[in-house]
């Protein structure tokens, strides 16, 4: 077991890259089914609910000590689109591109996540998932087999890159209790 960070959550250091080979057991997402033409639009619907979560009461309390509050996860679902943004236009700007390391724990912490402003958040997710949206809906078709590598190694296409995106995007809102739409 990972020793927890300073601000007590035990870091994930698991490999989620299974989620593109079969369904999710804890959110029932099924990441590698997602068809390229769906792809812009999920981002958009995965990320629509968090104005709400955002906006309840408590957002910025934790439930327990070890677990991030809503806020938190808002927050990291910001980042995640920011991140895979940047990584789609890496993909389609680069031959094969290795990705730098993101140790999401480390941004947590040295970007105060549970005392950013729950609205100004909630602004930011949506204008995150409507850029990663957009270059997603401008991906060309003969794109979405170019490969890229992650900093462990794990390879990806574009296709599988953004379908493992969709699955923290839809895998948060399970740890939030919010529906996903």
């Amino acid at each position: 077991m990972t020793a927890a960070s300073p601000d007590g959550i035990v870091p994930d250091s698991k490999d989620w890259t299974w989620t593109l080979q079969r369904a999710c057991p804890d959110c029932g997402f099924e990441a590698g089914t997602v068809p390229a033409d769906d792809l812009a639009g999920l981002i958009v619907a995965l990320t629509a609910p968090w104005a709400g979560v955002l906006a309840g009461d408590g957002a910025a309390r934790r439930p327990d000590a070890a677990t991030w509050s809503p806020l938190e996860y808002g927050c990291h679902v910001r980042d995640v689109c920011r991140l895979f943004d940047e990584r789609t236009r890496l993909v389609l700007e680069e031959d094969d591109p290795t990705f730098a390391n993101w140790d999401q724990d480390e941004t947590a912490v040295a970007q105060g996540y549970g005392e950013q402003d729950p609205a100004v958040v909630a602004h930011e997710v949506d204008a995150a998932a409507d850029a990663w949206s957009r270059t997603v809906a401008d991906v060309p078709d003969d794109a979405w087999e170019r490969p890229a590598t992650r900093s462990n190694g794990s390879r990806f296409d574009l296709l599988g890159l953004v379908r493992y995106g969709l699955h923290d995007l839809a895998h948060h809102l399970q740890d939030v209790g919010a529906a996903r739409r």
